[in-house]
Protein backbone atom coordinates (compact mmCIF):
# COMPACT_ATOMS: atom_id res chain seq x y z
CA UNK A 1 0.00 0.00 0.00
CA UNK A 2 2.85 2.07 0.89
CA UNK A 3 4.77 1.37 -2.14
CA UNK A 4 1.25 2.39 -4.33
CA UNK A 5 1.04 5.40 -2.89
CA UNK A 6 4.77 6.48 -3.77
CA UNK A 7 4.11 5.70 -7.34
CA UNK A 8 1.27 7.98 -7.27
CA UNK A 9 2.42 11.04 -5.88
CA UNK A 10 5.63 10.03 -8.02
CA UNK A 11 3.17 10.10 -11.54
CA UNK A 12 1.64 13.21 -10.00
CA UNK A 13 4.70 14.97 -9.63
CA UNK A 14 5.73 13.72 -12.97
CA UNK A 15 2.70 15.14 -14.36
CA UNK A 16 3.09 18.48 -12.96
CA UNK A 17 6.64 18.76 -14.37
CA UNK A 18 5.43 17.86 -17.87
CA UNK A 19 2.88 20.09 -17.37
CA UNK A 20 5.16 23.29 -16.36
CA UNK A 21 7.10 22.44 -19.05
CA UNK A 22 4.46 22.79 -22.03
CA UNK A 23 3.67 25.86 -20.49
CA UNK A 24 7.12 27.06 -20.11
CA UNK A 25 8.08 26.44 -23.60
CA UNK A 26 4.59 28.26 -24.53
CA UNK A 27 6.13 31.42 -22.68
CA UNK A 28 9.87 31.31 -23.91
CA UNK A 29 8.32 30.87 -27.80
CA UNK A 30 5.70 33.64 -27.09
CA UNK A 31 8.55 36.47 -25.53
CA UNK A 32 10.73 35.69 -28.55
CA UNK A 33 8.18 36.81 -30.97
CA UNK A 34 7.93 40.41 -32.52
CA UNK A 35 7.51 43.38 -29.90
CA UNK A 36 4.42 44.54 -31.86
CA UNK A 37 2.69 41.28 -31.38
CA UNK A 38 3.70 41.03 -27.92
CA UNK A 39 0.41 42.21 -26.37
CA UNK A 40 -1.56 39.32 -28.59
CA UNK A 41 1.29 36.83 -28.02
CA UNK A 42 0.98 37.17 -24.29
CA UNK A 43 -2.77 36.99 -24.14
CA UNK A 44 -2.85 33.52 -25.83
CA UNK A 45 -0.27 32.19 -23.44
CA UNK A 46 -2.58 33.67 -20.73
CA UNK A 47 -5.83 31.85 -22.87
CA UNK A 48 -3.12 28.38 -22.95
CA UNK A 49 -2.99 28.54 -19.21
CA UNK A 50 -6.59 28.95 -18.50
CA UNK A 51 -7.32 25.84 -21.18
CA UNK A 52 -4.57 23.49 -19.91
CA UNK A 53 -5.61 24.21 -15.79
CA UNK A 54 -9.11 24.35 -16.89
CA UNK A 55 -9.09 20.71 -18.35
CA UNK A 56 -7.15 19.31 -15.61
CA UNK A 57 -9.61 20.47 -13.04
CA UNK A 58 -12.68 19.15 -15.17
CA UNK A 59 -11.27 15.71 -15.84
CA UNK A 60 -9.89 15.63 -11.72
CA UNK A 61 -11.92 13.97 -9.75
CA UNK A 62 -11.46 15.75 -6.49
CA UNK A 63 -11.70 19.50 -6.56
CA UNK A 64 -8.35 19.94 -4.39
CA UNK A 65 -6.14 17.93 -7.11
CA UNK A 66 -6.98 20.75 -9.26
CA UNK A 67 -6.01 23.41 -6.77
CA UNK A 68 -2.79 21.93 -5.88
CA UNK A 69 -2.08 21.59 -9.74
CA UNK A 70 -2.63 25.46 -9.69
CA UNK A 71 -0.46 25.79 -6.94
CA UNK A 72 2.57 23.82 -8.03
CA UNK A 73 2.24 25.20 -11.23
CA UNK A 74 1.99 28.85 -10.11
CA UNK A 75 5.05 28.30 -7.80
CA UNK A 76 7.00 27.27 -10.65
CA UNK A 77 6.12 29.47 -12.94
CA UNK A 78 6.51 32.31 -10.89
CA UNK A 79 9.88 31.23 -9.83
CA UNK A 80 11.07 31.59 -13.69
CA UNK A 81 8.88 34.28 -15.05
CA UNK A 82 8.00 37.05 -12.11
CA UNK A 83 4.23 37.10 -10.21
CA UNK A 84 2.42 37.45 -13.45
CA UNK A 85 2.12 33.75 -13.15
CA UNK A 86 0.97 33.31 -9.55
CA UNK A 87 -2.10 31.57 -8.30
CA UNK A 88 -4.45 33.98 -8.21
CA UNK A 89 -3.39 34.99 -11.59
CA UNK A 90 -3.59 31.44 -13.23
CA UNK A 91 -7.33 31.16 -11.59
CA UNK A 92 -8.20 34.50 -13.82
CA UNK A 93 -6.45 33.04 -16.89
CA UNK A 94 -8.64 29.99 -15.88
CA UNK A 95 -11.95 32.25 -16.24
CA UNK A 96 -10.74 33.81 -18.97
CA UNK A 97 -10.52 30.43 -21.16
CA UNK A 98 -14.31 29.47 -19.99
CA UNK A 99 -15.49 33.02 -20.89
CA UNK A 100 -13.99 32.87 -24.25
CA UNK A 101 -13.44 29.35 -24.90
CA UNK A 102 -12.49 29.79 -28.97
CA UNK A 103 -9.49 31.34 -29.10
CA UNK A 104 -9.98 33.04 -32.70
CA UNK A 105 -13.13 35.02 -31.33
CA UNK A 106 -11.17 36.81 -28.71
CA UNK A 107 -10.54 40.23 -29.79
CA UNK A 108 -7.39 40.51 -29.02
CA UNK A 109 -7.50 44.38 -30.02
CA UNK A 110 -8.06 44.79 -25.63
CA UNK A 111 -4.95 44.27 -23.58
CA UNK A 112 -5.26 42.45 -20.83
CA UNK A 113 -5.90 44.54 -18.18
CA UNK A 114 -9.13 45.45 -19.96
CA UNK A 115 -9.93 41.26 -19.76
CA UNK A 116 -9.71 41.41 -16.71
CA UNK A 117 -12.50 44.14 -16.05
CA UNK A 118 -14.23 41.96 -18.35
CA UNK A 119 -14.00 38.62 -16.87
CA UNK A 120 -15.18 40.12 -13.29
CA UNK A 121 -18.92 40.59 -15.48
CA UNK A 122 -21.15 37.58 -14.60
CA UNK A 123 -23.95 38.62 -17.60
CA UNK A 124 -22.85 38.05 -20.97
CA UNK A 125 -24.98 40.44 -22.32
CA UNK A 126 -23.42 43.10 -20.08
CA UNK A 127 -19.81 41.79 -20.92
CA UNK A 128 -20.77 41.68 -24.54
CA UNK A 129 -21.50 45.57 -24.63
CA UNK A 130 -18.93 46.52 -22.51
CA UNK A 131 -15.81 44.94 -24.85
CA UNK A 132 -17.76 46.58 -27.97
CA UNK A 133 -18.03 49.84 -26.53
CA UNK A 134 -14.49 49.51 -25.39
CA UNK A 135 -13.23 48.99 -29.02
CA UNK A 136 -15.60 51.43 -30.75
CA UNK A 137 -14.76 54.39 -28.17
CA UNK A 138 -11.06 53.26 -27.75
CA UNK A 139 -11.06 52.92 -24.29
CA UNK A 140 -7.82 52.55 -21.96
CA UNK A 141 -8.10 50.13 -19.05
CA UNK A 142 -9.07 52.80 -16.31
CA UNK A 143 -12.17 54.39 -19.06
CA UNK A 144 -13.50 50.38 -19.04
CA UNK A 145 -13.03 50.06 -15.55
CA UNK A 146 -14.61 53.64 -14.76
CA UNK A 147 -17.71 52.82 -16.96
CA UNK A 148 -18.71 49.45 -15.28
CA UNK A 149 -18.36 50.84 -11.57
CA UNK A 150 -20.85 53.70 -12.96
CA UNK A 151 -23.27 50.96 -14.43
CA UNK A 152 -23.20 52.37 -17.71
CA UNK A 153 -25.09 49.37 -18.91
CA UNK A 154 -27.66 49.63 -16.69
CA UNK A 155 -27.94 52.85 -17.14
CA UNK A 156 -28.23 51.78 -21.03
CA UNK A 157 -30.57 49.46 -20.58
CA UNK A 158 -33.26 51.41 -18.59
CA UNK A 159 -32.82 54.97 -20.58
CA UNK A 160 -35.49 55.58 -23.53
CA UNK A 161 -32.63 57.78 -25.10
CA UNK A 162 -30.12 55.22 -25.21
CA UNK A 163 -27.51 57.43 -27.17
CA UNK A 164 -27.85 59.97 -25.59
CA UNK A 165 -26.73 57.63 -22.05
CA UNK A 166 -23.57 56.52 -24.52
CA UNK A 167 -23.07 59.98 -26.19
CA UNK A 168 -22.68 61.89 -22.40
CA UNK A 169 -20.19 58.92 -20.95
CA UNK A 170 -17.81 59.36 -24.13
CA UNK A 171 -17.61 62.63 -23.59
CA UNK A 172 -14.64 64.71 -21.77
CA UNK A 173 -13.86 61.51 -19.60
CA UNK A 174 -9.93 62.01 -20.14
CA UNK A 175 -9.50 66.12 -20.44
CA UNK A 176 -12.03 66.69 -17.10
CA UNK A 177 -10.19 63.44 -15.44
CA UNK A 178 -6.92 62.96 -16.58
CA UNK A 179 -6.15 60.55 -13.51
CA UNK A 180 -8.26 57.94 -16.37
CA UNK A 181 -5.29 57.88 -18.16
CA UNK A 182 -3.23 56.26 -15.10
CA UNK A 183 -2.87 52.21 -14.69
CA UNK A 184 -3.07 50.32 -11.16
CA UNK A 185 -0.74 48.95 -10.99
CA UNK A 186 1.78 48.87 -13.16
CA UNK A 187 3.72 45.67 -14.62
CA UNK A 188 7.57 46.30 -15.29
CA UNK A 189 8.16 42.47 -15.70
CA UNK A 190 9.75 43.57 -19.38
CA UNK A 191 12.81 45.87 -17.76
CA UNK A 192 14.31 42.41 -16.75
CA UNK A 193 14.88 43.11 -13.01
CA UNK A 194 14.47 40.67 -10.31
CA UNK A 195 12.46 40.59 -7.26
CA UNK A 196 14.32 41.07 -4.00
CA UNK A 197 17.31 42.47 -4.84
CA UNK A 198 18.75 45.95 -3.75
CA UNK A 199 18.09 48.03 -6.74
CA UNK A 200 18.93 51.88 -6.82
CA UNK A 201 16.23 54.25 -8.14
CA UNK A 202 19.07 54.73 -10.91
CA UNK A 203 19.00 50.93 -12.04
CA UNK A 204 15.14 51.13 -12.24
CA UNK A 205 15.39 54.44 -14.03
CA UNK A 206 18.33 52.89 -16.90
CA UNK A 207 16.18 49.38 -16.97
CA UNK A 208 12.86 51.48 -18.25
CA UNK A 209 14.45 53.88 -20.86
CA UNK A 210 16.28 50.80 -22.39
CA UNK A 211 13.17 49.35 -22.72
CA UNK A 212 11.39 52.52 -23.73
CA UNK A 213 8.91 51.06 -26.05
CA UNK A 214 7.32 48.35 -23.71
CA UNK A 215 7.54 51.47 -20.86
CA UNK A 216 5.10 53.89 -23.38
CA UNK A 217 2.93 50.60 -24.18
CA UNK A 218 2.25 50.29 -20.43
CA UNK A 219 1.70 53.35 -19.47
CA UNK A 220 -0.91 53.40 -21.93
CA UNK A 221 -2.59 55.50 -24.98
CA UNK A 222 -1.38 59.02 -25.91
CA UNK A 223 2.14 59.32 -23.82
CA UNK A 224 5.30 60.28 -25.73
CA UNK A 225 8.52 60.52 -24.35
CA UNK A 226 9.80 64.16 -23.53
CA UNK A 227 12.77 63.89 -21.23
CA UNK A 228 14.89 61.99 -17.91
CA UNK A 229 16.50 64.15 -15.34
CA UNK A 230 15.60 67.42 -16.57
CA UNK A 231 17.02 69.81 -14.95
CA UNK A 232 14.77 72.79 -13.71
CA UNK A 233 15.31 75.96 -11.82
CA UNK A 234 13.45 76.42 -8.49
CA UNK A 235 14.38 79.81 -6.68
CA UNK A 236 18.05 79.25 -6.56
CA UNK A 237 18.55 75.89 -7.07
CA UNK A 238 18.40 73.08 -9.40
CA UNK A 239 16.51 69.88 -9.81
CA UNK A 240 15.82 66.79 -12.19
CA UNK A 241 12.47 65.02 -12.05
CA UNK A 242 12.93 61.27 -13.18
CA UNK A 243 10.91 61.16 -16.26
CA UNK A 244 8.98 63.54 -18.25
CA UNK A 245 6.28 62.26 -20.43
CA UNK A 246 3.60 64.52 -22.40
CA UNK A 247 -0.42 63.03 -22.40
CA UNK A 248 -2.01 64.14 -25.60
CA UNK A 249 -5.44 62.88 -24.29
CA UNK A 250 -5.51 64.54 -21.38
CA UNK A 251 -3.15 67.51 -22.83
CA UNK A 252 -0.88 67.75 -20.37
CA UNK A 253 2.87 66.55 -18.61
CA UNK A 254 3.09 63.73 -16.83
CA UNK A 255 6.18 63.82 -13.87
CA UNK A 256 7.59 60.68 -12.40
CA UNK A 257 9.73 60.40 -9.79
CA UNK A 258 11.16 56.49 -9.26
CA UNK A 259 11.45 55.60 -5.40
CA UNK A 260 12.65 52.48 -4.23
CA UNK A 261 11.18 51.86 -1.07
CA UNK A 262 8.46 53.68 1.16
CA UNK A 263 6.98 57.10 0.37
CA UNK A 264 7.48 59.75 2.30
CA UNK A 265 6.05 63.59 3.01
CA UNK A 266 9.31 64.42 1.50
CA UNK A 267 8.63 62.92 -1.49
CA UNK A 268 5.16 64.09 -1.43
CA UNK A 269 6.53 67.96 -1.50
CA UNK A 270 8.74 67.74 -3.53
CA UNK A 271 6.32 66.26 -6.21
CA UNK A 272 3.58 69.24 -5.40
CA UNK A 273 7.23 71.48 -6.69
CA UNK A 274 7.40 69.75 -9.90
CA UNK A 275 3.91 69.83 -10.15
CA UNK A 276 3.41 73.97 -9.30
CA UNK A 277 6.41 74.52 -11.65
CA UNK A 278 5.12 73.33 -14.52
CA UNK A 279 1.61 74.81 -14.32
CA UNK A 280 3.46 77.83 -13.85
CA UNK A 281 6.19 77.73 -16.61
CA UNK A 282 4.94 74.73 -19.35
Amino acid sequence: MKNATMEGNKNELMKIENIYQDIRNKIITARGKMLKHIDTTMIEVYWYVGKITYELSENSAKKSYGKKIIDELASKLTNEFGSGFSSVSIRRMRRFYTLYPIWSAVPTILSWSHFQELIRLDRKEERNFYELEAIKSNWGYRELSRQINTKLYDRYLISPNKEAVLNESKNGIIEKNPEEILKSPYIFEFAGLKENKNYLETDLEKALLSHLTDFLLELGRGFSYVSSQQRIKIGSEYYYPDLIFYNRLAKCFVIIDLKIGKLTHQDIGQMQMYVNYYKKLK
